[in-house]
């Protein structure tokens, strides 16, 4: 929340200009302490209230803050779709590996083998790469950092807002009460130490992957035609 308040600062938007959008979560708690223009919806859905949004105004710059529950289950049809239209919303995902305030139920992120309250013997599902998921549905801008690289999740999270299309930065985060307690993973501050041992800076996925890490780093950037302004061009045709 810090990293996208800074970026927002940094990137120098006019703050009437701004419209952050959430849905359901710990991480979309968040919009309602921001000194902005705000909605917070319902669970999976933000990205559909921004896309209205951003086809109402395209001059708002719009950024969605969602968590890996909200983002990738019950809204992971929204997300594909949002990144194959490339439409110029900044998505910010918290991703703590769990539905950390709806429960604690294992969510799309959640690592093979760990606990949860759906899953006290463990979690048998395959867990998805968020960032993979984003660049492969075809977002033009597509980032990781976390919780402890702060800098880094500044940076890109500004590189995301001056982006001209469909941005998705994701946030490692911890969840000490849920996924912590759960799996015997120690305190907020021992989970953010694993943040930092289980991570390396490569712009390489694989290449992280191979290592037995996430990466951090900046995977896609790249222009291409942006949702609103091709909307708009067909529009002028009448």
């Amino acid at each position: 929340m810090r990293s996208l308040a800074v970026a927002i600062e940094e990137a120098n938007l006019d703050k009437d200009k701004i419209c952050i959008v959430s849905g359901i979560g710990c991480s979309s708690r968040s919009s309602g302490y921001f000194d902005y223009n705000t909605v917070h919806t319902t669970h999976g859905r933000a990205l559909a209230f921004a896309t209205g949004i951003k086809l109402a105004n395209p001059d708002l710059h719009v950024i969605v803050i969602s968590g890996d529950g909200d983002a990738t289950a019950i809204g992971g049809n929204h997300l594909i779709h949002s990144c194959r239209r490339n439409i110029d919303i900044t998505t910010i995902v918290f991703n703590n590996n769990i539905y950390g305030m709806t429960g604690g139920q294992y969510s799309p992120t959640t690592p093979t083998n760990d606990k949860a309250t759906t899953s006290p013997y463990g979690n048998i599902d395959k867990p998805f790469d968020i960032c993979d998921l984003s660049a492969g549905a075809g977002a033009t801008f597509v980032a990781r950092a976390s919780a402890y690289h702060a800098k880094q999740m500044i940076d890109y999270t500004k590189k995301a807002l001056l982006h001209k299309g469909f941005s998705v930065v994701e946030g490692i985060s911890a969840c000490p009460t849920y996924y912590g307690r759960k799996n015997k993973k120690g305190s907020a501050v021992d989970l953010i130490k694993l943040i930092k041992d289980n991570t390396q800076m490569s712009n390489d996925i694989v290449k992280s992957k191979l290592d037995g890490k996430t990466a951090i780093g900046i995977f896609k950037d790249e222009i291409q035609p942006e949702y609103t302004e091709e909307y708009k061009k067909v529009m002028d045709k009448f």
